[in-house]
């Protein structure tokens, strides 16, 4: 057992936490498309190296390899990182997900494309795009008059009829528009005559420079009220028997490439004349144009649907403008017609991945000034400033780097990038606080690489792993990263993509068959379908029933988890103990983003357990404890390990790394008497018990708390003195 011995918490924190922090420089191959919660990808190469390498991991990680013959398994392939660290390595892969869509990117991850031949392509559109729809993102220049200046951002507010006297106002939450920092100055708009104003501080805005009215930055819009600026009448928001609601476009960021030598920080200007002009040109050349690709779908409720319902979206086409469909759908026709199959599909799959910064639910970040993409949250987030991104994008000058985010040549570059690192990937080694780009040769992903007639088994499935029948002893390692009880219900988010990407792929193509993602097999829990911990737990325990049968005997099957609550650990050991499955280790790693948008300020986890689990084989003694201080002792060497790898913790990360180890133990002692014949409750009843025996969760950090650990909800560093051993490493027990 390999991984148990080989791991180092310490080496993989520092390149899990490097990793995160910036995912698509580590890993290009993300970019792809987007996919939810990605783990680290050097976590799995290093679980990989500890079981199959053998000796010291840091030696081997930035070493090539090839573990040719070896077949790993991922029942939950979501993004697909596990298998692509697998494949990368020479094994062979096989990858369940009942998602189509987790199915269609990992496969496009994988798949083998003549770069050159897609490059063209895609440039084709690009030019098609620019002669069908380029005007409609050019605007006049205020400061030198020409009219050729590139748009980056349209950025609108929401509006609303009022319930008194039927005239329209904006629901401004605010009217801040860019905050000073990447701007010289803070950038306001006049809530009188709507011109922008620059300032020097935000606190004290003066007057409009325009209409000499006073500058105020705090909106009428609040807490789902506004006043109508009319009548005085208080309205409430939103109205979904309305229908969608209505926008005004309220500013532009632009690029003027000839005023930009003489200029400090980006261009802003209040929509002119012009500019309502080919809106409304984009809006009559969109009806009259008979849609074939852009979807006619309704949005069916869902725990996350509803809140587009609350809003009075219907359906998916009215999440988007008409100059945003008009672009898509000339995109979408220019995509279907053309004659190579796999680069078809990278263009299709270009252009799903763009919805998320073409839509009318995408964001203007006042600091980052750049558009927020409608998954940045991992929800439906329905601002009251909404931004519009160019569809096109905005190739770079002498860097080549694009300007702004959302366009298509953003896209068609990041997934450039990301097939070329399948054909030759690297790692990132940092020495003395400076990055070195090491390419690793020898290694590549995909089912083959370029100039090779070598093959690679690459066996993915849409389909539930739950219904799983593989041969005895044909895995050689199971890593996977399994739903996490009630947290994103990401079919729902992914039928956003989908009713776009059927449309362009669906023909002969039963992945494609069903109208939605959505299946009452998916492993979360779900209000609307009415899944709970029953269903979860049922699904879990079948899932890894299957890929424990099929192991080879004493092959790891490691996945990762963390939850906020204990009890959603539950479904996680009684899956094991089902399984016959005992966890010989728990492994802390980085997995998540600290400053993620979507767990910022919460007070959620960071941290990871890596759960390794074997059906047969040994266990250090030291780790079989029962006493709530000798589980703090193991503990705190973690949290030492992962001070070493440069992550400070939190308590929310303490408390899952104590989850972790609570059920890595109830585990080993519910073993010799489980009845798997006993009622779901029945089983969370007897893991609750061990736990409560073992002293919980609470009696643990207390004891953490003795021994010198100051737990912070903070993310800062974390203190830990002195060391106290127990036991010896060596003493092992057999199982």
């Amino acid at each position: 057992m390999s991984i148990e011995r080989n791991f180092s918490i310490a080496f993989v924190a520092d390149l899990a936490l490097h990793e995160k922090q910036i995912q698509q420089n580590y890993r290009p191959i993300i970019a792809v498309h987007k996919w939810f919660a990605r783990r680290p990808g050097t976590l799995f190469r290093s679980l990989l190296l500890a079981e199959f390498a053998g000796g010291e991991l840091a030696g081997n990680y930035y070493r090539s390899h090839n573990f040719q013959g070896l077949k790993v398994a991922d029942p939950f392939m979501g993004g697909g990182t596990p298998l692509i660290e697998a494949n990368r390595l020479g094994c062979d892969v096989l990858g369940y997900d009942i998602n189509p869509m987790a199915y269609w990117i990992v496969r496009q991850e994988i798949a083998y494309l003549d770069l050159e031949a897609y490059q063209q392509a895609a440039r084709e559109a690009g030019v098609f795009l620019e002669e069908k729809v380029g005007p409609f993102y050019r605007t006049r220049c205020p400061i030198c008059g020409r009219e050729d200046a590139q748009v980056k951002y349209f950025l609108w507010v929401k509006v609303q009829r009022c319930h008194n006297c039927g005239r329209e106002f904006d629901l401004f939450p605010g009217y801040i528009l860019a905050q000073k920092g990447r701007h010289p100055r803070d950038v306001i708009i006049c809530a009188a005559c709507g011109d922008l104003n620059e300032v020097e501080d935000k606190r004290h805005p003066g007057r409009c420079q325009t209409c000499g009215e006073k500058l105020i930055t705090k909106g009428p819009a609040s807490r789902n009220h506004c006043l109508c600026p009319h009548c005085s009448y208080k309205n409430s928001y939103p109205n979904p028997e309305s229908g969608p609601p209505g926008h005004r476009m309220v500013a532009i960021e632009y690029l003027c490439p000839h005023c930009k030598p003489r200029h400090q920080g980006r261009f802003f200007k209040k929509p002119d004349s012009g500019d309502l002009t080919k809106l409304a040109e984009a809006a009559g050349t969109w009806k009259a144009l008979p849609p074939q690709f852009v979807p006619e779908d309704e949005i069916p409720a869902g725990d996350e649907t509803d809140r587009l319902h609350r809003w009075g979206y219907r359906y998916y086409r009215e999440m988007f403008n008409e100059r945003q469909l008009l672009g898509l759908e000339i995109l979408a026709r220019k995509i279907s017609q053309h004659p190579d199959e796999r680069i078809k599909d990278a263009l299709a799959t270009n252009l799903s991945d763009l919805l998320r910064y073409q839509n009318m639910l995408c964001r203007y970040d006042p600091y980052a000034l750049k558009s927020l993409d409608i998954f940045s949250v991992h929800g439906f987030p329905v601002g009251l400033i909404q931004c519009e991104s160019n569809l096109l994008g905005i190739a770079g000058g002498k860097t080549g780097v694009n300007i702004g985010s959302g366009g298509w040549t953003n896209i068609v570059d990041k997934y450039l990038k990301a097939k070329h690192y399948c054909q030759w990937p690297f790692e990132i080694m940092h020495v003395n606080g400076r990055k070195r780009q090491l390419w690793i040769k020898g290694e590549w992903i995909g089912e083959r690489r370029q100039g090779m007639t070598q093959q690679r088994e690459v066996d993915l499935r849409c389909a539930s792993a739950t219904s799983a029948a593989l041969e005895p002893s044909s895995l050689d390692a199971v890593l996977t990263d399994p739903p996490y009880f009630a947290n994103v219900q990401y079919a729902e988010l992914m039928d956003f993509c989908y009713v776009w990407l059927r449309r362009l792929v669906k023909a002969g193509n039963p992945v494609f068959a069903a109208r939605t993602t959505r299946n009452q097999e998916e492993l979360t829990g779900n209000i609307t379908m009415s899944r709970g911990i029953d269903d979860f737990t049922e699904g879990l325990s079948r899932v890894f029933s299957n890929m424990a049968a099929a192991l080879k005997p004493g092959a790891p099957f490691a996945f990762t988890y963390h939850h906020n609550r204990l009890e959603a650990y539950y479904p996680v050991a009684v899956s094991l103990l089902d399984a016959g499955l005992v966890c010989t280790v728990t492994l802390p790693c980085p997995a998540e983003m600290a400053a993620s948008i979507h767990i910022n300020g919460t007070g959620s986890s960071i941290i990871d357990t890596v759960f390794v689990c074997r059906t047969t084989g040994v266990i250090s003694r030291r780790l079989l404890v029962r006493e709530p201080e000798k589980i703090a002792i193991l503990i705190l060497r973690e949290l030492e390990e992962l001070e070493k790898g440069g992550v400070p913790v939190t308590r929310g990360d303490t408390r899952c790394i104590i989850y972790g180890h609570l059920i890595r133990l109830a585990v080993w002692y519910l073993r010799p008497t489980w009845d798997q014949s006993l009622s779901w409750d029945k089983k969370f009843a007897l893991i609750a018990g061990m736990i409560n025996g073992l002293g919980g969760a609470g009696a643990v950090e207390t004891c953490l708390e003795e021994n010198g650990v100051q737990l912070k909800t903070e993310r800062e560093a974390i203190v830990c003195e002195g060391e106290i051993e127990y036991g010896a490493e060596s003493d092992e027990v057999s199982f």
